[in-house]
């Protein structure tokens, strides 16, 4: 008898083993995940699979954390993801939920999902999203109009003439206003990024600086030769060709 006990516990071992190198299906359907805007959701199909690497699989249903954590993969995804653009958000809860997961010791997890978006769900994306354009344009033309009356109020001159047209009966609190004004800068253009403001920079310093034809002739030469040096050959021919000789300011042939 003790003989047939002690042989029996290899092959429970060995059952053991094979059960946790098997890979289980897994499938969640018709799930319905938001995407970035909350109110509206992609429907998500995901097929999967989960296997037990620690030889003794006495966890109780281990599907059960297996769908979890992909469905909490798909979720954190899709909430990014708008349902307008179903490829974008396809590649990645694919390229995420592909990777092979590990909720918890043991367990190993990956799937594959399959997106669609129901018609209702699209026409509240599509209407969100005439709306918000709505505002980004009426957000624009107001920073616009206030750039305007900035920089009109920020000029005595303009700010003299507008007082005028706005308040024509009211000339004489304009020192009031320019008072109040005092100090007010004009809008700032949008700056260029450091390396083209050092660039535009230099070159018209460099421009002002050049006096004679003979001087400017020698400048184009340089740049044609420093662009051909660069490989930037098409760029080299058009400056050569907008510097012909008969242009205003070159050395006649």
């Amino acid at each position: 008898m003790s003989l047939l006990r002690r042989r029996s516990r290899p092959a429970q071992l060995a059952a053991d083993a094979a059960g946790a190198s098997t890979a289980h299906p897994l499938v969640l359907s018709d799930e319905r995940m938001a995407s970035h805007i909350s109110s509206v959701y992609f429907t998500v199909r995901i097929t999967g699979s989960w296997q037990w690497t620690h030889g003794d699989t006495g966890q109780g249903d281990l599907a059960m954390p297996a769908r979890a954590h992909l469905r909490r993969q798909a979720a954190g995804i899709l909430c990014r993801h708008s349902v307008l653009d179903l490829a974008a958000a396809h590649d990645d809860i694919n390229s995420c939920l592909s990777q092979r997961g590990r909720p918890m010791p043991g367990l190993e997890v990956s799937g594959m999902a399959e997106l669609s978006v129901a018609a209702a769900d699209r026409a509240l994306a599509e209407e969100h999203a005439r709306r918000q354009q709505a505002a980004d344009l009426e957000h624009c033309e107001e920073l616009h109009r206030l750039a305007q009356l900035q920089r009109v109020l920020a000029d005595p001159d303009l700010r003299r003439v507008w007082w005028m047209a706005q308040f024509p009966d009211r000339f004489n609190d304009l020192d009031n206003l320019a008072q109040a004004l005092k100090g007010l800068p004009a809008p700032q253009e949008a700056q260029d990024d450091d390396l083209r403001g050092d660039i535009r920079r230099f070159t018209d310093d460099l421009v002002t600086t050049l006096h004679t034809p003979q001087q400017r002739e020698v400048f184009v030469q340089a740049l044609v030769q420093t662009l051909t040096a660069l490989g930037h050959q098409r760029l080299a021919t058009a400056t050569a060709l907008r510097h012909r000789p008969h242009d205003p300011g070159s050395t006649p042939a």
